[in-house]
């Protein structure tokens, strides 16, 4: 199969007005592995809390991924359902699949770099300069590593990034900035499924901020977490169990539409078109992107790798015939994204 480098997948897309880029996990990984594989989060989870059933999921899939055992926990309980089981097994299957989402976010704020500092200054620069090959920018993590190298600019430089949020003119002192669909027509800058720093307070979406606070991102999030007050994280199981929540948020349906729209060309980077974003990988499919740049980490006949090239060449046949769709690969190693 041909693998073209980063760069000239790069200059190939120069034939398009427009470049965007769409963020899985691998890019966190990239950066800090230690912290960001699955195998890391899962050492790094306090399932004292939790029903010892919960573990028990995790060593018979044979797995550390969160998201694969919140979703085989609730498609077993529909299973047991459709089969007139008891609702003590059921409920416990539910619960169990709940309480995991909520220690996935408390996992991945625990173990998050503390503040912008741990992430070197050559890093960012490195980064900055990657993600400025894109017009928009849509992201699957939750972290804050996108947030910090977007954020991190020479003293007077504005960012180049908008992610929709703005100060209120009513509550121009508060700790937070707010999301409004009438103030987001510039947004370029998409976390698809919600983030650490992002909360729905039912009434408005907050985006916590170190520069009207003075307080560190990470320790506002932690203490917020110690409140049983969590933020706006899609982690259910299934991708239509995502949509499901994505479309009764208007921050996430903004996202969900912008995606839908994106002409050009798309670079997707660190993700392995998992089942779990089906929804994303629909959209597309369906949509109006006439070349899909997939990046592949490693040996392309790894298994793993594999069923990525298998999905992503499956999104040509899911083209309507009158907007035809190529598919093209990069090896991700030359994207040298951090370093």
């Amino acid at each position: 199969m041909p693998m073209m480098t980063f760069p000239e997948a790069l200059e190939d897309a120069q034939r398009y007005k427009k470049r965007h880029l769409l963020l899985g996990n691998g890019f966190s990984i990239a950066c800090r592995p230690d912290i960001f594989l699955y195998g890391k989060l899962y050492e790094n989870a306090d399932f004292s809390k939790l029903s010892p059933t919960a573990k028990f999921a995790f060593e018979a899939l044979a797995t550390q991924d969160f998201e694969r055992v919140i979703k085989a926990l609730r498609d077993a309980q529909k299973i047991l359902l459709a089969y007139g089981a008891s609702s003590p097994l059921t409920d416990t299957l539910k619960n169990d699949a709940d309480a995991l989402r909520e220690l996935l976010v408390q996992t991945i704020a625990a173990s998050h770099p503390a503040w912008p500092g741990e992430i070197t200054e050559q890093e960012y620069k490195n980064c900055r300069e990657f993600i400025a090959n894109f017009n928009n920018i849509y992201t699957f993590n939750y972290d804050l590593l996108l947030y910090w190298a977007q954020m991190h600019t020479e003293e007077g430089e504005a960012p180049n990034s908008d992610d929709g949020f703005r100060k209120q003119e009513d509550n121009y002192d508060a700790g937070y900035v707010v999301w409004e669909p009438s103030q987001s027509h510039e947004q370029n800058m998409y976390f698809l499924h919600g983030a650490l720093h992002v909360f729905d307070t039912g009434t408005e979406i907050q985006k916590y901020t170190w520069v009207n606070t003075g307080v560190r991102l990470v320790d506002q999030i932690r203490d917020a977490l110690s409140k049983d007050f969590f933020p706006l994280f899609v982690s259910e199981g299934t991708s239509d169990e995502k949509l499901e929540r994505i479309r009764h948020n208007d921050y996430l349906a903004k996202a969900y539409r912008s995606f839908s729209e994106i002409t050009g060309a798309l670079f997707i980077y660190g993700h392995s078109l998992a089942e779990n974003d089906e929804h994303y990988l629909k959209r597309i499919e369906k949509g109006k992107v006439s070349c899909v740049y997939v990046g592949i980490y490693g040996d392309p006949n790894r298994d793993s790798n594999k069923q990525i090239i298998s999905r992503a060449n499956k999104l040509i046949s899911g083209r309507a015939p009158s907007r035809p769709l190529q598919v093209l690969f990069f090896d991700a190693t030359t994207a040298r994204v951090w370093n």
